[in-house]
């Protein structure tokens, strides 16, 4: 995949860099909050090789790309002048959009440390169940407070995370975090609750209680914080400020945090956690059936952010988690089986490749390939995962799944619920996800079809007189190119060489121009002039991209020989190349000739790699 290509095409798509408020990113979406969400050319962007889908909800513009979103992130940040924390003019996004994009900012950053946590401890769990460690060992000890340190210290993960979507000072942020986990606080609230008595600062009363794992206090004192700094910037003398601006801004919010805020975030903790145990009491059964079937449409709108923090409040409060994180499970696995099972069914060779791959990463804890790629698109295997979904959370309700560790709900994950001394929870866990694989694919296997065109009606002597007599089938591309033939394999581009673009063959060029391969229409021509798109008089979509990564020449050393609605015939000059140009710039001249519209032409055949020469037959479709 071309990177700075993609990341080019999106910039310019989404309205432009002046049309960005700020950029993230999570594991496989580009997260933008845009001024205008009107400018966005969605079709363009929906159809560009590389993006998997296009979601406007919940204050943000994502653009869905998959496991290589990290390299399109930092493509993006290299060609423009954006950050994540860069300043926003103006916001009348609805107050529902705005709470969800401030959740999906504080907790997507800090994922990675409470997954590795998290699997940390399932991987120790899993050892002592199998007797290989002791939970008197050395290694144990070792091991246990490595998988602690994340969920320890997760006010100043979360501080850090907070500061950036509030504008505050990171550092400050972090500080307040230490605040609330000093070792000499822990002290003194252990004394008092062992031996009575209070604790005041000037004073005031300071709740006698511990914030280690907590979330709510130190995000509420963060977004305090954030109203306290500039106040404290404006008060402060010049020729000071650059310690009382920081010195009045600890001191307040430290203060407010100890005697208001804190205590304020933890009753909201604990009001959550005794809310789902009285939930559990009565009906375990109805959370995480709902999560089970309703997480892929949480997904598509982003707002699936808004459940982790309630699941991670869980897991700090009453050491594990029995609502989220499995009904995530039932969900996420569902996804991946309505893929693989829409990858049985199907007879297209496309559909299949790409649902297969896409079910094993949904199996896997990550399914928007799965959920963009083929189930939204096809409808009925998102309906089929609904099921599926609900089905194996409804289990794992009436069960009482105890999840102990987070991490990406899916396969992989499973030693997350190993916990209590015991594998009862696992196995349920287990049980669930197979329930919700099982139904789900079977579901699929009834629900889906194959997408068809619809059939036209039957056409009158009148109207047969006026069809066209050409057909797909049978038709022949002739070489646009002197020089060697070779396999897309040969190009070093995953867009060509993994066949994402289409089927087709590569030319090695000895002679610096393109001639049309096909009668047809000259349908698409690019700035830079080092490609062309053709449609053939029988239908076929050809895409021929002289040389890998020259778009960068921006046109230097192409010439086009038509223009865009021109008819073509076999033969007739497209574009002129400078070959020596092109390679003292640095880029391969191979080039591939690729059907875009493989999926709805059939099978093809391609010639042999070897010398090659103008008017070659290359490329014939079989059927």
């Amino acid at each position: 995949m071309n990177y700075k290509e993609l990341a080019k095409t999106i910039i310019t798509n989404v309205g432009g860099e002046k049309n960005i408020q700020s950029l993230t990113h999570c594991a496989t979406r580009l997260r933008f909050n845009l001024k205008d969400d009107s400018k966005p050319q969605e079709s363009t962007l929906k159809h560009t090789p590389g993006i998997m889908g296009v979601v406007n909800k919940g204050g943000q513009y994502q653009v869905i790309i998959g496991s290589d979103v990290g390299n399109v992130y930092n493509e993006i940040t290299a060609q423009t002048n954006l950050t994540s924390d860069q300043e926003t003019e103006e916001d009348d996004r609805g107050r529902v959009a705005k709470i969800i994009d401030t959740i999906t900012g504080i907790f997507t950053p800090i994922l990675p440390a409470i997954t590795a946590a998290g699997m940390l401890k399932a991987v120790l769990s899993l050892l002592v169940v199998f007797n290989v460690l002791t939970a008197e060992s050395q290694s144990y000890q070792i091991l246990n407070f490595m998988a602690d340190a994340a969920f320890y210290f997760l006010p100043i993960l979360l501080a850090a995370s907070s500061a950036q979507k509030f504008k505050a000072n990171m550092y400050l942020a972090m500080m307040v975090g230490g605040i609330l986990l000093h070792p000499n606080f822990i002290g003194m609230v252990t004394a008092v609750n062992e031996s009575g008595g209070g604790i005041h600062l000037f004073g005031l009363p300071i709740s006698p209680v511990t914030y280690s794992s907590s979330v709510i206090p130190i995000i509420l004192s963060v977004w305090f914080m954030s109203y306290v700094e500039p106040i404290a910037d404006k008060v402060s003398p010049k020729a000071i400020k650059f310690f009382s601006k920081p010195l009045l801004t600890i001191f307040v919010v430290g203060t407010v945090a100890l005697v208001a805020l804190g205590p304020l975030g933890y009753m909201i903790s604990e009001a959550i956690s005794a809310g789902i145990q009285a939930l559990e009491t009565v009906s375990p059964w109805i959370v995480p059936l709902l999560i089970g079937a309703f997480t892929p449409l949480f997904v598509a709108t982003g707002t699936h952010y808004g459940l982790v923090p309630i699941g991670i409040n869980n897991r700090m409060t009453t050491g594990y988690d029995t609502v989220i994180y499995p009904g995530m499970l039932a969900s996420n696995v569902s996804q991946g089986a309505a893929a693989i099972g829409v990858g049985f069914k199907s007879k297209d060779s496309t559909i299949k490749q790409l649902a297969f791959s896409a079910g094993l990463t949904g199996l896997f804890g990550i399914t928007e390939p799965a959920l963009y790629g083929v189930n939204l698109r096809f409808k009925t295997p998102l309906y089929a995962a609904m099921i599926g979904g609900g089905f194996g959370g409804l289990f794992m309700g009436i069960m009482r799944v105890r999840n102990f560790s987070g991490g990406s709900p899916g396969l992989l994950t499973l030693p997350s619920y190993i916990g209590d001394d015991t594998l009862r929870h696992l196995t349920n866990a287990c049980i669930g996800a197979a329930i919700s694989i099982v139904v789900t694919f079977i579901a699929t296997l009834f629900l889906y079809k194959d997408p068809v065109t619809e059939e036209a009606p039957e056409a009158t002597p009148a109207d047969k007189e006026q069809e066209p007599t050409h057909q797909i089938s049978g038709a022949e591309i002739k070489a646009p190119l002197k020089g060697e033939l070779k396999s897309l394999q040969a190009v070093n581009d995953g867009m060509f060489s993994e066949e994402i673009l289409g089927q087709g063959v590569a030319i090695e060029p000895t002679v610096g121009e393109v001639l049309a391969p096909v009668n047809g229409t000259v349908t698409a021509v690019f700035d830079s002039k080092h490609a062309i798109g053709l449609t053939s008089e029988e239908g076929i979509e050809l895409l021929i991209h002289v040389g890998i990564d020259t778009v960068q020449l921006n046109g230097e050393g192409y010439a086009y020989q038509v223009e865009k609605g021109q008819k073509v015939t076999v033969g007739d000059p497209l574009i002129t190349f400078d070959i020596e140009f092109i390679k003292e710039k640095g880029y391969p001249v191979i080039t591939p000739i690729v059907i875009t519209n493989s999926a709805e032409v059939g099978d093809i055949l391609t010639a042999n790699s070897g010398p090659i020469t103008f008017g070659d037959q290359i490329i014939k479709v079989i059927g």
